[in-house]
């Protein structure tokens, strides 16, 4: 197995279409996620230590942790699935046992606030010695993105991959089939991250693939006739994911376009996300619209990482006054741009700015649920909506007509 790994890597590189480069590499959603994820978590284990948290999944502050995960859908499509609130077979038992969920939220604050791997191994080994029924290392998927280069994400077609490429027959729901799982893993990982990553994503995408028979070892003359149409479909499917992709890219980029002109129109600096800058539309270069360099915050490097992965800034000119922020939304990801919003009214805002999430007009419904919810509701800054078809119609009479950012309030809908 050892000879074969190198050639598997790079097949699993090469292919343009692979979750290494289409989720895990130049994928900003991804990065976006982290921080997201990250304060979702924290949310969980607050609603849980002040008794806030419910007895069903719907409308916990854990749906939207794992709505912010299963965004990353390359991957993580199905993770929430594990926990959804199964009355007739009382799994997994979080929501009704208070015992159980309050367990449930030390250990993921005992791992949120962990420094080292013995720290969170310690806690994985307590948590499955409580015997809670349903809550298995569906939960890994969770702490990856707390830990990412210490917790392999898992799920069926991981485990599967996993079970194809090392001969194995290791069991889905169990945590101490987990930890040997990610053992492996680990040293395998460590003897080829100079092809991967010390990212566990990495090396987890490629058991995926393996899993989901998108990436076949040794070539297809082995596979049977059945097989081999099960995996033209998946192939099919892929092409058709990658293409739609492409479309939501290429949208994103226009919004951001019409963001950044009408900003620099009204007189304001702007900037795009840290990572756009490169990028054009209809020959317009975002860089010579756009600020040379960030403004200077007095912020930790984490914090000021994601708010410089904030779709669209607008300054005062020459100041770091934030006028107003915009969060440009695909297919999918809703609720971590609404996350992302709130996590800057947090850090640099000072009360006069306007928060816009820029959003599909067949998405409309979705984004008012969630701009509804009482998490969201609460938070003292308002996040207002603009619709993809209105930002596009009226880009240049805001740019001819506006006299500040608030002509954004014309096209914008409140919840």
């Amino acid at each position: 197995m050892e000879t074969n790994f190198h050639p598997l890597i790079q097949q699993y590189k090469a292919d343009s279409q692979s979750v290494y480069n289409t989720w895990f590499i130049n994928n900003e959603d991804r990065l976006k996620a982290f921080r997201s994820i990250r304060r979702g978590v924290m949310q969980v284990i607050e609603d849980i230590k002040c008794k806030r948290f419910p007895n069903d999944f719907k409308g916990s502050s854990l749906e939207f942790v794992l709505t912010c995960i299963t965004e990353q859908k390359q991957v993580f499509e199905g993770a929430s699935h594990p926990f959804y609130w199964k009355p007739k077979l009382r799994i997994p038992d979080i929501y009704e046992n208070e015992t159980n969920k309050q367990a449930f939220g030390q250990f993921l604050e005992n791992c949120l606030n962990a420094k080292s791997e013995e720290q969170i191994i310690k806690e994985i080994i307590k948590l499955d010695s409580l015997k809670i029924k349903g809550l298995g290392p569906a939960v890994a998927s969770i702490i990856y993105f707390l830990h990412p280069t210490i917790i392999p994400p898992f799920n069926t077609a991981i485990i599967n991959g996993f079970n194809f490429l090392f001969k194995d027959k290791k069991k889905l729901g169990s945590w101490s089939e987990y930890l040997k799982l990610r053992e492996v893993l680990i040293n395998t990982n460590n003897q080829h991250r100079s092809q991967l990553s010390s990212d566990l994503g990495a090396i987890a995408g490629l058991l995926f693939e393996i899993g989901m028979q998108k990436l076949v070892l040794g070539g297809d003359e082995y596979l049977s006739e059945a097989e081999r149409t099960k995996l033209e479909k998946l192939i099919e499917k892929r092409h058709e994911e990658v293409r739609t992709e492409k479309e939501e890219e290429n949208l994103h980029t226009e919004m951001q376009f019409h963001l950044l002109k009408i900003g620099k129109a009204l007189g304001y600096d702007v900037i795009p996300a840290s990572n756009d800058k490169s990028k054009s539309y209809n020959g317009h270069n975002f860089s010579f619209i756009c600020l040379s360099q960030f403004p200077s915050f007095d912020l930790d490097k984490e914090t000021l990482n994601t708010v410089k992965l904030i779709d669209v800034l607008w300054f005062e000119k020459g100041t770091n006054n934030v006028i107003a922020a915009f969060e440009v939304e695909k297919s999918t990801s809703i609720y971590s741009g609404i996350l992302r919003l709130t996590d800057l009214s947090y850090t640099i805002a000072d009360g006069d700015e306007i928060f816009y999430l820029i959003v599909p007009d067949k998405r409309e419904k979705d984004v008012v649920v969630q701009l509804s919810r009482p998490a969201i509701k609460k938070n003292s800054t308002e996040i207002k909506y603009i619709l993809f078809s209105e930002l596009r119609q009226h880009c240049d009479a805001m740019c001819k007509f506006g006299d500040s950012h608030r002509i954004m309030d014309k096209i914008a809908k409140s919840v």
